[in-house]
Order: structure tokens, then C-alpha cells, then sequence
């Protein structure tokens, strides 16, 4: 008898295990939803940003206009152009840029650090977001800058604007 219960608990936790996991992840897949933006319409096999829960993925910005050309100028007209694309992203997503807590630069040429630092340093409010700045070999498009950032909301603030599909 024993031994009938005893298979009857272990049948009943593994269903239970199991529905709660499918229900999970249906709701893991609903609660992750991609942000899209038009400059980004030429079928390249990525989304400009994730939202999973409260945080926000952005994919690296290049410094390009929003027919997806770069923009004239040099490292300082291209930085803007970045950080304006992720700033639309950030508000597309929801968010705001003063909750950016991490931030990835890639740049062509360490050299142009210093005028990068002189637009980034107008994007985000105190506290600044932490920030990694590296030299890479090259950059798609040959682009000058490339940025990516992570946003994280305060979970106790939900907003959900309208879907973009």
C-alpha cells in the first residue's frame, strides 16, 4: 500500500513539475517581446532591443541616420547618431535613458575617445551608467563607433506600450 502511494505522489509531483514548467515558459515567451525600428527594416537577422521582465538589450547602434546611411562628419556627428538611435529604442522599449546601467563602446580608433567622450557625456543623467570603451580592428559598414546598452526598470514601475507588430 505504501508502495502505491508512493507512486501515486511521485506520478502527481512529476505532472504537477511539468505543467508548471510549460507554464512558465508561455510566459517567459510572452513576456519577451523585440523592439523594432524602421532604419532597421533591410532583413538583418537581429532586433534592436529586448525587453525580458523589467530589462532592456540594445543591440550595437552605429552612428548612421535613419535611412540607415552613416553620417558625415567623423566620430562626433556618428556618436550622436548612435546614442539618438538607442535613445529611441530606450523610449520605444518604455524606458527612459536614466535607467541605463551598462554601456559597451567600440570604437575604430582609440584616438577618437576623448570627442566621443564629449557628446556620450550629454546622454545620460547622474548616476552615469557604467561603461566599457575598447578599440576594435573594424566595425561594420566602417563605421567609427558602435554602441550597445543594457536598461533595467524600476519593477515596481510597469508600462507596456502598444505592440509594434
Amino acid at each position: 500500500m505504501n508502495q502505491r502511494i508512493f507512486k501515486l505522489a511521485m506520478a502527481a509531483l512529476t505532472l504537477c513539475g511539468t505543467v508548471a514548467l510549460a507554464g512558465s515558459s508561455q510566459a517567459y515567451a510572452q513576456y519577451r517581446r523585440a523592439i523594432h525600428l524602421a532604419a532597421n527594416a533591410t532583413g538583418l537577422p537581429f532586433s534592436d532591443g529586448i525587453v525580458v521582465g523589467n530589462t532592456l538589450y540594445i543591440a550595437g547602434q552605429q552612428g548612421a541616420d535613419q535611412s540607415g546611411k552613416l553620417v558625415a562628419g567623423g566620430i562626433g556627428p556618428q556618436t550622436r547618431a548612435a546614442l539618438e538611435t538607442i535613445e529611441t529604442v530606450v523610449k520605444k522599449a518604455g524606458f527612459q535613458m536614466s535607467d541605463v546601467v551598462a554601456v559597451n563602446v567600440y570604437l575604430a580608433d582609440i584616438h577618437d575617445f576623448a570627442a566621443m567622450n564629449e557628446v556620450y557625456k550629454t546622454f545620460f543623467p547622474n548616476p552615469k551608467p557604467t561603461r566599457t570603451t575598447v578599440q576594435v580592428a573594424a566595425l561594420v559598414n566602417g563605421a567609427r563607433i558602435e554602441i550597445s546598452a543594457i536598461a533595467v526598470r524600476n519593477p515596481r514601475v510597469h508600462f507596456v506600450p502598444a505592440s509594434d507588430h
